[in-house]
């Protein structure tokens, strides 16, 4: 006999703790940011913007790269503005690693994240493939928590036109 918890009705908020950002300093940031305080919104629950510094193999681990960045503390001070405009406090952290999605899985389990909120740009590779990188999957599949990503909307000029009917149904 097969039995079935009782699922929460859909207007039941799910409460939240933390919520972690992965920001990338691409044009999907502002959608992270503003998805992260909507979630928080109404809830007691921190929000941390996390922005990952890759450092290649011709430099130690223990190098500061990262705290002279001016382009990488650019991106924490676009999403903490985006935040504030939202009025939702925002704390940021810059780190430093080998690989993005394995620095965001790891910082969201010691922090106890609840939910961990990726942002993917719309690209595509060379013959027209949708791109989804590295990060997004390794996160998607190493996570202790939840995870949700928002990808950009594609552009107008590349969006397939609108069907009006069926697929594979001629008049």
């Amino acid at each position: 006999m097969l039995r079935f918890t009782s699922m929460p009705e859909p207007t039941q908020a799910v409460p939240l703790k933390r919520v972690v950002l992965g920001l990338n300093g691409s044009v999907a940031d502002p959608l992270v940011v503003r998805l992260g305080c909507q979630l928080v919104r109404g809830q007691h629950a921190d929000l941390i913007g996390l922005h990952v510094v890759e450092v290649d193999w011709t430099h130690e681990l223990a190098d500061d790269i990262s705290s002279g960045n001016e382009a990488a503390a650019a991106v924490l001070d676009r999403a903490e503005g985006t935040a504030e405009t939202l009025g939702t406090h925002l704390e940021t952290s810059l780190l430093q690693a080998r690989d993005v999605g394995a620095a965001l899985v790891d910082e969201a389990a010691a922090l106890g994240a609840d939910v961990i909120v990726l942002g993917l740009p719309y690209r595509t590779r060379f013959g027209g493939d949708f791109a989804i990188g590295r990060t997004v999957p390794y996160v998607f599949q190493n996570a202790p928590c939840r995870v949700l990503v928002a990808r950009e909307q594609m552009p107008s000029e590349g969006r397939p036109p609108f069907i009006s009917e069926p697929v594979g149904v001629r008049a």
